[in-house]
């Protein structure tokens, strides 16, 4: 009897199963979801100048793949181009001006000397523009294996104050004194800042990472303005975590994380360490923003210029800034070009064929930018 009844009860819910989805027209043949569509404003096409610096290193390498790129794509951008080295004294009035004028910058890494020479271009950038935020998103890549999967954090950093104030001073010979300076002010707005990005990116929780425990005075204001801030938004999980024990948690159980807001030199190496546990720094993205003004780069600073050896074989990895332009895209209030580069860059890292010597493969720059144009749709 079981036996005849297993055909019998398999036809049976074979007939009261749904039917197989079909392919939606316009895509391509693959299984899709149609959304609202974007409704422009008029004008919302005039193509838009962005502020592009190639910097040093790899800079010009990964600048020249966001060019190809967004040329293939015939996105409504064009570049105006500054030649700015991290040993200059100053960034060149003239890239100011151009940065003012056209609201938004992409560029690559600026190379700062270790312990003498000039100031950091990159701090110079930051203060002039009061671009305050710095975010770096770091989660996993379909296709990437890594020793942790389901994490996806975003580290918002204040970028203005702290430990990179730039007050240093020798008291004696043999004695410096390095002030780390936190105001009320600007640990407000970057917990507004985080908080918002949460509430309008449908996440769930806030981590605060701070060592408040120590710095009772400094990292106190700072976790005072979060707290604040927080009760303004009871939908969103609010926590607060030791920067040490962060670091531990990060490398133990990072999927844990949602939004983290962090003071300056703190924000720095939470972004590097995270972007390390998801594959590296050469694909995760990132910006810095203020009230006016944005500037998109590779997300963390960890080999942002790179080495002799990678720029002398063209083999730096692009993706960080190709998804550091998607997010570019986005800000200026282009959605389908920045979704279709977001797909076709993911779309090459999950096929493997192309990939650079940090992602386990030998393609060079020129090589996976001509992979990702032709993911194109």
């Amino acid at each position: 009897m079981a036996r005849r009844s297993a055909p019998l009860l398999r036809r049976l819910v074979a007939a009261a199963s749904p039917p197989a989805p079909q392919p939606l027209p316009g895509h391509g043949g693959g299984l899709a979801r149609r959304t609202v569509t974007y409704m422009p404003r008029p004008g919302d096409g005039t193509p838009r100048a962005v502020t592009l610096i190639p910097g040093d290193g790899i800079g010009p390498l990964v600048t020249g793949a966001v060019r190809q790129v967004m040329e293939a794509m015939h996105a409504p951008v064009y570049f105006e181009t500054y030649e700015v080295r991290g040993d200059m004294p100053t960034v060149p009035p003239a890239v100011i001006e151009s940065i003012r004028r056209n609201k938004v910058c992409i560029k690559g890494g600026l190379a700062t000397p270790v312990g003498g020479g000039v100031s950091s271009l990159n701090m110079q950038l930051r203060k002039e523009l009061d671009l305050y935020a710095s975010l770096v998103h770091c989660s996993n890549l379909p296709g990437l294996p890594t020793r942790h999967e389901g994490v996806d954090i975003v580290v918002i950093r204040e970028n203005t104050e702290g430990e990179y104030s730039g007050l240093e001073h020798e008291v004696v010979p043999g004695v410096v004194e390095s002030l780390k300076v936190i105001t009320k002010f600007c640990s407000e707005r970057i917990a507004k800042y985080a908080f918002e990005y949460a509430y309008l990116n449908n996440r769930k929780k806030v981590t605060a990472v701070h060592k408040a425990n120590i710095m009772k005075l400094a990292d106190g204001l700072f976790l005072e303005s979060c707290r604040e801030v927080a009760s303004k938004y009871p939908g969103i999980q609010y926590n607060e975590m030791i920067v040490d024990n962060c670091s531990m948690q990060l490398v133990s159980k990072p999927e844990q994380f949602d939004v983290m807001v962090t003071p300056n030199l703190y924000g720095n190496l939470v972004a590097n360490t995270a972007a390390g546990i998801v594959g590296g720094t050469g694909i995760m993205p990132g910006g810095n923003v203020g009230q006016d003004y944005a500037v998109f780069e590779q997300g963390a600073s960890a080999g942002n210029v790179g080495n002799e050896k990678i720029v002398e074989q063209k083999k730096a990895n692009p993706v960080a800034l190709l998804l550091s332009s998607a997010m570019m895209l986005r800000h200026l209030q282009f959605p389908s070009f920045a979704d279709r580069l977001e797909t076709a860059v993911k779309r090459v890292v999950a096929e493997g064929t192309y990939r650079t010597k940090d992602l386990g493969g030998t393609s060079t720059t020129q090589e996976v930018t001509n992979a990702v144009i032709a993911n194109l749709d």
